[in-house]
């Protein structure tokens, strides 16, 4: 079924947040920080784990690898681009505009807690690479397993600042299905090359996903979004270039 992993994802978001909301004192800081740690553990293995299965490859008997290049010029140009481009700026400007539009009176946390929150569990290449996947073959594990580290996440942050973060909830379902619907629809024009190439860079980024949330901050990440259309690229203008 498409869509599904959006509202197994969408669900998870708002159970999470229940549970951190139940947790009226708030978990202890030394928890909340050792549940972040694992949370972007497990993200850098899947991240890992995505990359090497679409890199390595046993012919003969003997491992080898592919994909390399264009692996290091999607990251690159991608890379270059989004600076460019200042897209985690803008997106942070985005961020601002929606903290102010929300309000709620007398939760001086409300807006703190459903602007991070969104941010953190939809910025992200497990989002969009888990979206896409979803609309075009329905494959809802990644954003399955997306759903998990979100429920998490929600969770801390709904201890310790309310119910704005369970609000987030309505940023995964607009957001992810969006994206999955488009997928859905524009699934008959995209090669299989194409979606293994995307799911290959989106791996390297959802590793990058992992650093940020282990160990704070280490990745411009919404820079780097525009690695994803790399491969989109190549996949179209290579074969063109072949008959030349």
């Amino acid at each position: 079924m498409i869509g599904l992993g959006t509202i197994i994802n969408t669900l998870a978001v708002i159970s999470g947040g229940i549970v951190g909301l139940l947790l009226k004192n708030g978990l202890k800081k030394q928890l909340q920080e050792s549940l972040m740690q694992a949370c972007g553990i497990t993200t850098i293995f899947i991240g890992i784990a995505g990359v090497l299965t679409k890199m390595l490859v046993i012919t003969d008997g003997s491992i080898g690898t592919q994909g390399t290049m264009l692996l290091i010029f999607s990251m690159v140009i991608g890379t270059a681009f989004g600076e460019w481009m200042h897209l985690e700026f803008r997106m942070d400007n985005v961020g601002e505009k929606i903290k102010k539009a929300v309000k709620r009176e007398n939760d001086s946390q409300f807006v703190d807690g459903f602007v991070n929150v969104s941010l953190i569990i939809c910025v992200g290449a497990m989002a969009i690479v888990g979206s896409i996947q979803d609309g075009i073959s329905g494959d809802y594990s990644m954003l399955a397993a997306k759903a998990v580290l979100d429920a998490i996440i929600v969770m801390i942050f709904a201890s310790t600042c309310g119910i704005g973060a369970v609000f987030s909830a309505l940023v995964v379902l607009v957001y992810q299905g969006s994206i999955t619907l488009i997928a859905a629809f524009c699934g008959s024009f995209v090669s299989d090359a194409i979606i293994n190439d995307l799911c290959f860079v989106g791996s390297a980024l959802i590793f990058c996903v992992g650093i940020n949330v282990a160990f704070g901050k280490k990745f411009r990440v919404g820079n780097m979004l525009p690695a994803l259309l790399i491969p989109v690229a190549y996949e179209i203008i290579w074969p063109l270039l072949g008959f030349m």
